[in-house]
């Protein structure tokens, strides 16, 4: 699927600025091409839908992480099989303060709270087809190394 077929939008992340209350940050994925093709790469082999648990969310930089116009791809995948459900380019700097927002809100709920961090939904031409609440997003850098100060990765879990 084409990169361009796909447009982000996030929400709930400028309390962190702000010093508002505390909201869970969303990021909206919308897909505008052929839908039959990302269904299939949303399905388990038995047509249901994956879980949250069996997606893995991840960005990875093009540029420095440093670089002021630095940007990177989002990827979706598949946790089992290992393949890309989607993936979109987005700007470094949107995307890392989005983390830091959804690390913000992790630690207004406390480790136990059984939530997760951030919620992603995904959509074709805005009608929602899965909501996943998510713990973890990792980022790389170009050459495909773990930044763990720019990931979202809860206590306890070991890379």
């Amino acid at each position: 699927m084409r990169r361009d077929y796909f447009e982000l939008d996030v929400s709930n992340v400028a309390w962190v600025s702000d010093e508002g209350k505390p909201k869970k940050p969303r990021v909206e994925i919308d897909f505008y091409g052929p839908s039959a093709e990302l269904k299939r790469q949303l399905s388990k082999p038995s047509g249901e839908y994956l879980d949250a648990s069996e997606t893995d969310v991840t960005f990875r930089l093009q540029d420095d992480v440093n670089e002021s116009d630095a940007s990177g791809v989002v990827s979706v995948t598949n946790r089992i099989t290992g393949d890309f459900i989607l993936e979109l380019n987005q700007r470094a700097e949107d995307v890392l303060s989005f983390i830091n927002a959804a690390r913000e809100y992790g630690k207004e709920q406390g480790t136990n709270s059984g939530e997760g961090r951030y919620l992603i939904d995904v959509r074709i031409e805005g009608d929602e087809i899965v909501k996943y609440d998510k713990e973890t997003f990792l980022t790389y850098d170009a050459e495909g190394n773990l930044l763990r100060s720019q990931s979202l990765i809860p206590s306890g879990v070991e890379l």
